[in-house]
C-alpha cells in the first residue's frame, strides 16, 4: 500500500502547475453538508487540477463543480467590428455573463489555511474534463 500511495503522490506532483489568477465559480457542499456557491480566483492551475482560496470549510474528498466564466476579453474578440458596428446576426453578440469558458468537476485533495488565516487554500483534482489550454510559460518547456 505504501508504494502505491507514493506513486500516486509522485504522479500528482509531476505535472507543472502554472501560477495564474483566473476567475472561478465554485459550487458544492461544505464540510457540514450545506450547499454553497462562491466567486473566487485560481491560485494555480494545470491540466489535471487547480488550487484556489475559499471562505467555506470543505472536506477532503468533497466533489465540487468548477467553472471559469467566459472572459470579457474573449467576448469582445468574438464580436467582429464593421463600419456599421457589430453584426446583429453574430452568434457571439448575445453572449451572457453566466456562460462559461471551461466547466468541470473536481475532488478536493488538499486543504490548508491560506496566508490570511481567514480562508482555506483548496487543491482539487479534476474528475471531469481536463483543462487543455497551453500557457506561454509551458510552450517554452
Amino acid at each position: 500500500m505504501v508504494p502505491l500511495a507514493s506513486t500516486t503522490v509522485s504522479k500528482q506532483r509531476s505535472e507543472r502547475r502554472i501560477s495564474v489568477r483566473l476567475p472561478l465559480k465554485v459550487r458544492g457542499r461544505d464540510a457540514h453538508g450545506f450547499a454553497f456557491e462562491e466567486d473566487t480566483s485560481s491560485e494555480n492551475l494545470c491540466r489535471n487540477g487547480a488550487a484556489f482560496v475559499t471562505r467555506f470549510d470543505v472536506a477532503i474528498g468533497s466533489d465540487l463543480e468548477i467553472r471559469i466564466p467566459l472572459s470579457q476579453y474573449g467576448s469582445r474578440r468574438a464580436q467582429p467590428e464593421r463600419a456599421g458596428g457589430p453584426s446583429n446576426g453574430n452568434r457571439f453578440a448575445g453572449a451572457r455573463m453566466n456562460e462559461t469558458d471551461f466547466a468541470t468537476h473536481g475532488r478536493v485533495v488538499h486543504v490548508c489555511d491560506s496566508e490570511s488565516g481567514r480562508e482555506k487554500l483548496v487543491g482539487v483534482q479534476f474528475t471531469g474534463p481536463r483543462f487543455q489550454r497551453v500557457f506561454r510559460s509551458e510552450s517554452a518547456a
